[in-house]
């Protein structure tokens, strides 16, 4: 069953088209993650598909329903978007950074204040960002400030994630906890997640299935196994990759690769 479905779309900026006929459906309770080179439009695809884009053509179903007939809190209370550097006002604090994640939620009487309360706090506390709590954002290292932009859109207690590069500034260890984090979601609380990433071990690691582009369009998708392969690695990335699949589990791992002679490619 899909959660979001992508029919014939077309989106760009500023009157530039980025890809046009893209057809993706996202599974409900999956992790889905979209590879590729930078500048193909997965960044433009994940944003389409959260409302910040409006489409060119083509349309974007949440749910069986057109997102752009959808109400706008309907829609935040259902669906949270993780952007590439987002920015905060200046003098902002960590906590009052993930209090806007409840923004959608935000009714009178005190049940509601105690549930918003709890789910500050959870959030904080699984991305391990509490001791940020009277921190400005901008004091906080690029890391930091990725894991509190993080926490916040936790809060928000989406049925749906969309996250932009979630790993950016972080080092292996936080890149595994973060990971680890949307992984857990996924399980405990049947969380669809779509999340682009550079990392191809990791989509592979923490994805079940995989969306691979280039330029525009979509070279492959499906699971790991089906994408992280050495074809597909070649005419995505024009590398050539060496590739091994482990026994237990079946997930594939791209343990070297290099840049394919210009000659071989054309």
């Amino acid at each position: 069953m899909s959660i979001v479905e992508v029919k014939k779309l077309q989106a760009g900026y500023a009157g530039h088209t980025v890809f046009c006929d893209i057809d993706v459906r996202i599974k409900k309770n999956k992790i889905t993650t979209i590879i590729g080179p930078n500048g193909c439009g997965k960044s433009t695809l994940l944003k389409t598909m959260g409302r910040i884009i409006k489409p060119q053509k083509g349309e974007v179903l949440f749910d069986s329903r057109l997102l752009t007939d959808m109400d706008t809190i309907e829609v935040a209370k259902r669906l949270a978007l993780l952007p590439q550097n987002p920015t905060a006002p200046a003098g902002l604090t960590g906590e009052e950074l993930v209090r806007f994640g409840r923004f959608p939620h935000r009714v009178s009487g005190r049940d509601q204040m105690i549930r918003d309360e709890e789910a500050i706090n959870w959030a904080m506390e699984i991305t391990k960002t509490t001791s940020f709590r009277e921190r400005e954002i901008a004091q906080l290292s690029g890391g930091e400030r990725q894991r509190i932009w993080l926490a916040m859109v936790l809060a928000q207690e989406t049925e749906v994630l969309l996250l932009d590069e979630p790993t950016t500034y972080l080092d292996m260890v936080h890149q595994l906890e973060v990971l680890k984090i949307i992984q857990q979601l996924n399980l405990e609380r049947q969380c669809s997640i779509v999340m682009v990433l550079h990392d191809i071990n990791h989509a592979a690691r923490f994805s079940h299935e995989i969306i691979a582009m280039k330029q525009g369009k979509i070279i492959a998708k499906g699971s790991p196994a089906a994408v992280i392969n050495t074809a597909v690695l070649r005419q995505v990335f024009n590398v050539e990759a060496k590739v091994l699949v482990q026994p237990v589990d079946g997930i594939p791992i791209c343990y070297s690769y290099d840049t394919i002679p210009q000659e071989s490619i054309l």
